[in-house]
């Protein structure tokens, strides 16, 4: 048992599958709607200040490249709702074989996908 060499680590014997892919974007997209509720109060704020502090803002909240930052956050929004609903089956118990798992996750990112491109179509463009 002495001379048997084992892995300090994992991360070069798992071959990655989509539930880890799943659950860092899940991470990731929580950090970055982080982001998007700061843009959202200073949206606010902005509101709140009055006609030239709103008119300052909405000049680059309407910007192009601000736009595709609201469809980043709204895909963010999306996923991680539709996520959530997933993890909240797994806390009921339901979805654990592999096979129900891996299909949940492609249908989360499908509703993320198609929601996005609608509420972008709707409220963004």
């Amino acid at each position: 048992m002495h001379g048997v060499q084992r892995p300090v680590s994992p991360h070069w014997i798992y071959r990655w599958e989509i539930t880890m892919w799943l659950s860092s974007l899940h991470r990731i997209t929580g950090l970055l709607l982080s982001l998007g509720a700061v843009a959202l109060a200073v949206w606010l704020i902005a509101l709140a200040s009055g006609a030239e502090s709103f008119s300052a803002v909405s000049r680059v909240y309407g910007a192009g490249w601000f736009k595709l930052l609201l469809v980043g956050w709204t895909f963010c929004f999306f996923y991680h709702l539709a996520n959530g609903v997933r993890h909240l089956a797994w806390d009921g118990g339901y979805g654990f074989d592999p096979a129900r798992i891996r299909l949940t996750g492609r249908i989360v990112i499908v509703v993320a996908v198609v929601a996005t491109v609608a509420f972008a179509y709707a409220a963004i463009f």
